[in-house]
């Protein structure tokens, strides 16, 4: 329950910020407010298997928590590496720093829960 609520918050941040950075000032930092949206995206996503529950959605969560930890280390690194190529920070960026490190934290919490978690056929 604890991972929906900060997945559930984690939606509300990212799209929220997103879509307002969109609408007002999207020429500014079009691929920094597009990954926001993104990151928004894979958050509803993942809550929304996660409150579903069932194997086929457990697997769905661990596919989509694994690329969501690829995005934050990827738009993390290329932060930290290129800066000018992020006028404005991204809901990834510098590894979630803006959010407290929860982006980088909350796919291994999630992946670590879903994989324990798995259910055994025998």
């Amino acid at each position: 329950m604890l991972l929906v609520w900060f997945y559930g918050v984690m939606v509300v941040g990212a799209v929220s910020r997103s879509a307002y950075q969109i609408a007002t000032d999207f020429g500014r930092a079009p691929l920094a407010y597009s990954l926001s949206a993104v990151a928004g995206v894979v958050y509803g996503f993942i809550t929304y298997t996660l409150v579903r529950g069932g194997e086929t959605a457990r697997r769905a969560a661990l596919v989509c928590c694994a690329a969501e930890l690829a995005g934050v280390l990827i738009v993390g690194t290329w932060t930290v590496v290129e800066p000018s190529a992020f006028p404005d920070a991204t809901v990834w960026s510098d590894y979630g720093m803006g959010y407290v490190f929860i982006p980088v934290l909350l796919p291994l919490s999630a992946i670590y829960w879903l994989r324990k978690s798995r259910t055994v056929t025998p």
